[in-house]
């Protein structure tokens, strides 16, 4: 069994800053890839930025600048780093892991989401 639980959403002012936090754990050997991900209502989730086990990273247009995406391997964590966050509908970020279990499985888990509002 493997969870994914972000933290770290809430509502916040246009240009202030949210931290966002993935942490994967359970039956973990290594954990891949890891990726957040955002979907507003009505619209499909789409990709904020995701980074390897090595540190390679990949943003989306809309995030570069303005998100730093960092991770520890030790803890299985990632985090994403939004700065100057401008005003939008509410949306869910979503964390993805592909996880090697400890049956040597390689698997992807998603979170259950963190809401971020950004609003006056």
């Amino acid at each position: 069994q493997v969870q994914v639980v972000e933290s770290g959403g809430g509502l916040v002012q246009p240009g202030g800053s949210l931290r966002l936090s993935c942490a994967a754990s359970g039956s973990i050997r290594s954990s891949g890839i890891m990726g957040w991900y955002r979907q507003a209502p009505g619209k499909q989730r789409e990709l904020v930025a995701d980074i390897t086990r090595g540190g390679t990273i990949n943003y989306a247009d809309s995030a570069k600048g303005r998100f730093t995406i960092s991770r520890d391997n030790a803890k299985n964590t990632a985090y994403l780093q939004m700065n100057s966050l401008k005003p939008a509908n509410p949306a869910v970020y979503y964390c993805k892991v592909v996880v090697i279990t400890t049956t040597s499985q390689v698997s992807v888990y998603w979170g259950q989401g963190t809401q971020v509002t950004v609003s006056s």
